[in-house]
């Protein structure tokens, strides 16, 4: 454990940091999994609405720094993949 006082401040923000950027994660993870369950059901029209909400959670995600911006990209060509093979 940290015992000079800023260091104790820095652990203090990095977990305060680390559950907000858990929590966002977790937030982007459960759209993709309703993605996927709807692009399951063949339902376009939700599916469409969960993938668009998916790839804006994804570029705020690169703006905030938890993934770069290739692994973001990949995730949505995956994604959009996914949306033109139900839609056609």
């Amino acid at each position: 454990m940290a015992n000079i006082k800023s260091a104790k401040k820095r652990v203090q923000v990095n977990e305060l940091a680390r559950a907000r950027n858990n929590a966002f994660k977790s937030d982007l993870r459960s759209t993709i999994k309703a993605f996927h369950a709807k692009a399951d059901e063949k339902d376009v029209n939700s599916a469409q609405e969960f993938f668009l909400s998916a790839t804006s959670k994804l570029d705020k995600a690169v703006n905030k720094g938890l993934f770069h911006k290739n692994a973001a990209n990949r995730r949505k060509a995956r994604l959009q993949k996914r949306l033109n093979e139900i839609s056609a």
